[in-house]
Parts: C-alpha cells; structure tokens; sequence
C-alpha cells in the first residue's frame, strides 16, 4: 500500500486585511483490523449478503471539522456584525473614525503574544519567546526583521490596514450598517480580479460572473436610494476600503507569499506597533485642528472603544487562524451570515427602507459572494458527481429489472412439478 505523505497546503481566509496562511496536514492514521464479524464478511456487504456500493462514511475528524466550522462561522458572523454595530453606536456620542482605526489597530500588537500563549500550552517542543521570535522571523528573509524590511515590506501593509479599517468606519457615518457589511463582501470580486491580473491566476468563467454580479450589485445599491450625494459617498467609502483590503491581500502574495500561524500572528503584532509608532501623530493632528475633536476624555465612550476593539480583535483571530480547526469555505459563510444580522439590527434601530432594489441588490452581492467560494475544480467535481449519480441510477435499473425477471411467478414456473410422463 501507498503511504500518504504530509502535504503543505496553502489555504486563505476571506474579508478584512488578513493573511494567507498555510497548514501542514497530518498523515491519515493506519485503520485499525477488522474485528471476527467484520474478517468473515467481505468488503460492501451487508448483514443480508446485499451489496452495498455506495458507502456513506464520514471519519471522526471530519465531523469534528464540521462542528468547530459552525462555531468559527458563528463567531466570525457576531464578530463581524457586532463591531458594525458598535462602530454605529459609538459615532452617536463620539464622531471620530480615524481615532477609533488607529485605538483599534493598536490591539494588533497582542496577536504575537497570544499565539505564544497557545504555543506553550499545546505544543510539546517548548521554545522562549526569544526562540519562537527568531524562528518567526525567518519568514522576513536570512538576516530577519530589519530596519529596511520593516519600511519595505511592512510598512505599506500598515498603510492599507489603516485605509482599509478607516475607509469603512466612515463609510457607517454616512450609510446604513446592512449596506456598509454587503458592500464590503465584494472585496473577494476584487481580489479575484487583481489575482488575475497581477498573479496571473486560472482564469475561471464562474468568478468572472461573481465579478459582474459583485459591480451590478453595487450600481443597485446606489440606485436604491436615488443616487443622493450622501449614499452615493458612502458607498464610494466601503468600495474604497473593500479595493484597500484586496490590494492588501495581492501584495501580501506577490511580496511575501505565504505564512505560518506564528509568522502571521509576529507580522500582525509588526503591524500594531508601526501604527502606535508612526500613525499616532495623525489622531493627533486632527484633534488639535478639531476635525475630530472631543472636549475631555471623560466624555470619550471608554466602553464601546474597547468592545469595538476586542469584538476586531476576535474577528481577525478566529479568520486567520480558523483554517487550524476547520474549512475556509466555512469561514466565509460567517461574513456572508453577517449581512442578514445587520439588516435585522437596522430594521428595529435604523430608518431603513428595504426595497425590492435593495433586497435585489443584496441577494445579487451574495450569490456572487457564494460563488467565488467555490473551489478551482468545481466543474471537475461536479461532473464525477453526475457521472457517478447516472452510473448508479443505471444499476438499480439493471437490479430491478432482474428481480423482476426472478419474481414469485418465475421461480413458480420452475418449481412447479410436471404431471406429463
């Protein structure tokens, strides 16, 4: 028999600036023998001496995957959608976009910390955290990170992080959560494109289609509210960051290709303290020029600030680094699932109006959402699908025929005793 080989898969997560990151899959364990009852009978068959050729296993692990793959798309799903509302919430008492961006990218730089936390809990080679560091930092090249990689091949990363995070709060400012959250699921149209473009990806007709859906999509939500100044700004915002979060996710690949679980968590940290390091004079700026501008700290929303940030927090965490417990696919159907949770928010909090080209809209950016989830060869699949549905229908024609023709009657005919001499 073949041993089967640990493979390296790269896998990506979808939506917000995250990583692509890889994962080694582990060797499938030998199957145990067969006990005395299932030795004596062979292979496909039943307890009756049927035939059975179309075997519905599913291992433990599997199921395992599927029931941590509901948890991750429930969390990413609250996450993704109770940050959106906060973000609503606290602009009622504190109008201030860029300075909630850069207090929440800030928490970024607890991302290297908490993955070493994980690591000396479960794995069985301890290392120092100035072991596990060097180890993570090959991932930057043979000399590490140094000062000219930091400027180069993180700082630009910190840049689109911030547009992407800033763009899309102020975009709340100006529209309704429920567009703001399914506007923004067009970013992997965009990523798709700029993939190809760029990357020189497959060339795939279905996410061609995604692409087109994703744009008409967008040109509805726009005709939705009668192309007034005010929608039309905020859907220019969401698009904005949307295009920032594909350009980072592109980049990221052209640039540095692809990360494990403790190179992101380090480049994700990197990125916390260029923000604390070299975004901080922003806030500052537009505070003493007052565009955004509070009269004291005591009136600053202590407690939507910090669950805006811990509820990010968790969403880029359980997105990065999910694809240890279970499927991508799974994964993005929480930022999907967001959208209707937003609506139903905005329903009882907002004015919304959900018209027929609204709803039309939304359904249309979420059909082309669920399409570009689709694996590379889903035609192949689909055909073996097929094939193999039309093979089977075929042999239970075929049985059924032949029970027909060995019936009562017939087996009658044959042990029916003859009286001619």
């Amino acid at each position: 028999m073949k041993k089967h080989s640990a493979r390296v898969a790269p896998l990506s997560a979808c939506n917000s600036p995250v990583l692509t990151l890889t994962k080694v899959e582990g060797e499938e364990r030998p199957r145990e023998p067969p006990g005395p009852a299932e030795a004596q009978a062979p292979a496909g068959t039943e307890t009756g001496g049927r035939t059975n050729r179309h075997p519905w296993t599913c291992s433990q692990k599997q199921l395992r995957k599927v029931f941590w793959g509901v948890a991750v798309v429930f969390c990413v799903c609250a996450s993704w959608a109770g940050s959106t509302q906060l973000a609503r919430l606290t602009f009622k008492t504190f109008d201030a976009p860029f300075t909630l961006t850069w207090f929440a990218t800030n928490w970024n730089f607890l991302f290297f910390p908490l993955y070493y936390a994980g690591h000396v809990c479960k794995s069985t080679e301890k290392q120092s955290v100035k072991q596990r560091y060097r180890e993570c930092c090959r991932f930057f090249g043979d000399n590490g990170l140094t000062l000219k990689v930091f400027f180069t091949k993180a700082a630009p990363f910190g840049v689109l992080w911030t547009l992407t995070n800033y763009l899309y709060l102020h975009a709340i400012k100006k529209i309704n959560a429920t567009d703001v959250s399914v506007l923004f699921c067009c970013n992997k149209a965009f990523v798709f494109l700029l993939s190809w473009i760029v990357l020189r990806d497959r060339f795939m007709g279905v996410r061609i289609v995604a692409a087109i859906l994703a744009i008409a999509g967008i040109v509805m939500m726009t005709y939705a509210d009668g192309f007034h100044s005010h929608s039309v700004i905020g859907i220019a915002l969401v698009v904005g960051s949307a295009s920032m979060s594909a350009l980072y996710k592109v980049l990221f690949k052209l640039l540095l290709g692809s990360a494990k679980f403790g190179e992101a968590a380090l480049f994700l940290s990197i990125l916390g303290v260029f923000n604390i390091l070299f975004i901080t004079c922003i806030p500052v700026i537009l505070y003493f020029t007052r565009v955004e501008y509070w009269n004291s700290f005591d009136d600053i929303p202590w407690g939507n600030l910090c669950g805006f940030s811990i509820l990010l927090l968790t969403f880029n965490i359980v997105l990065n680094f999910g694809i240890a417990v279970t499927y991508p696919t799974l994964m993005s159907l929480g930022i999907v699932l967001s959208v209707p949770v937003n609506a139903v928010v905005d329903h009882y909090t907002s004015q919304i109006v959900f018209n027929g080209v609204r709803v039309i809209a939304i359904i249309i950016i979420g059909l082309g959402f669920l399409l570009l989830l689709l694996p590379e060869e889903w035609d192949v699949w689909l055909i073996k699908l097929l094939t193999r549905l039309k093979v089977r229908k075929k042999e239970e024609a075929a049985e059924s025929s032949g029970d027909l023709g060995t019936g009562p009657q017939s087996r009658g005919r044959r042990a029916r005793p003859s009286f001619a001499r």
